[in-house]
């Protein structure tokens, strides 16, 4: 159960985090349940705050002790950038409306809940309760993990493929978050592509400085130029960070930028965030061909491999947009495993050359 409106369950600060509010939760569940204790473990702030608990409570077997918790960002840059098209509100609405029957392994939900005006809570278990292994940023999968993560996003594409009445049914998925987020994005994309740019120093190739500000300044084209593919549900995130691990499954957090699109861009910036680059030049076209396969084996018509290939050329544009920008703006991703992950997109837009696909 994830919802329950006679109570609601929004924080805003760490300090919220109490005795009655966990009880609230808890009781969702378990009636007549008490909390005696909530220790926050700790805190991590970035594009959303993230607070590790331990709860305790006499509901035992039944809801878990170890909660995993996010709220918007305490940091007033990425707070700015989320906020306001309200990322975390369209997560919240994706597990609530879109999660079950899903055939991707997700997260397990205790509570989501999202009150326009007065803040967005998400409560899940936390992914050591479950025997889960988080995914860092900088991982570099290897090939049977990819393979694995791969076979996940073409059944997760395939279950949502053509269904363009979600539209319709999920509002939020094409209304005034992706709206605003589309805006800010062409608005500020400029600015912050040469800020990025200049951060990235020769992690990125001098040769894609200026192809990657004509992108930025035509951003509107080229956003509606790849939206004109079959239209699916799109995770739009997918860096090894957001992947999760019990033993060698995969499963995807982080829906924030969860949208309708063209599945190949999930694929594109898979490859090229979760694969160090002598590793995804070797696999990279079995990786594709698995992609159109499994596709194909739930149901999808066969698809044109190298029209597909030219799509996965020019997608691979946006992983190098978000990197940067994400290194422009700060605070949203440890520098370090950012800086990886600039050079591992660098190096898949420099193989393709993926700026000429889009004949800029």
């Amino acid at each position: 159960m994830l919802n329950g409106s006679r109570n609601n369950i929004v924080v805003h600060r760490p300090n919220q985090l109490s005795r009655k509010w966990a009880e609230l939760i808890v009781n969702r569940y378990v009636a007549d349940a008490a909390v005696s204790a909530v220790e926050v473990q700790s805190v991590n702030i970035g594009t959303s705050t993230r607070l590790r608990l331990i709860v305790e409570h006499d509901a035992i077997g039944i809801v878990p002790s170890r909660w995993f918790v996010k709220t918007p960002s305490l940091a007033i840059k990425s707070r700015a950038i989320t906020a306001i098209p309200r990322l975390l509100h369209k997560e919240v609405n994706f597990y609530n409306s879109l999660s079950q029957g899903s055939p991707v392994n997700l997260p397990h939900i205790l509570a989501a809940e999202s009150l326009f005006g007065r803040g967005t809570t998400l409560v899940m278990t936390d992914l050591d309760e479950l025997d889960c292994r988080p995914g860092l940023s900088d991982d570099a999968l290897s090939v049977e993990q990819a393979r694995r993560v791969v076979e996940k996003l073409a059944g997760f594409h395939a279950h949502y493929w053509g269904n363009t009445d979600l539209l319709t049914k999920h509002r939020w998925l094409s209304g005034f978050s992706y709206n605003v987020e589309n805006f800010m994005g062409t608005l500020l994309a400029v600015p912050l592509m040469r800020r990025g740019l200049e951060r990235a120093g020769g992690v990125v190739p001098s040769k894609l400085y200026r192809p990657a500000l004509h992108y930025a300044a035509d951003r509107r084209r080229i956003t509606n130029f790849l939206a004109t593919g079959v239209q699916t549900l799109v995770h739009h995130d997918c860096h090894p960070g957001n992947l999760f691990w019990k033993e060698a499954e995969p499963g995807l957090l982080d829906w924030q930028l969860v949208r309708m699109g063209e599945g190949i861009s999930d694929l594109a910036y898979f490859l090229a965030t979760s694969l160090k680059p002598e590793s995804r030049r070797i696999h990279e076209k079995q990786l594709l061909e698995l992609y159109l396969a499994t596709l194909a084996s739930h149901g999808v018509d066969a698809l044109d491999e190298e029209v597909y290939y030219q799509r996965y050329r020019a997608h691979l544009v946006y992983p190098f947009e978000a990197m940067i920008i994400t290194l422009a703006i700060g605070g949203m991703m440890e520098q370090s495993n950012n800086l990886e992950l600039i050079a591992r997109v660098s190096a898949a837009i420099e193989d393709h050359d993926s700026y000429a696909a889009l004949a800029l």
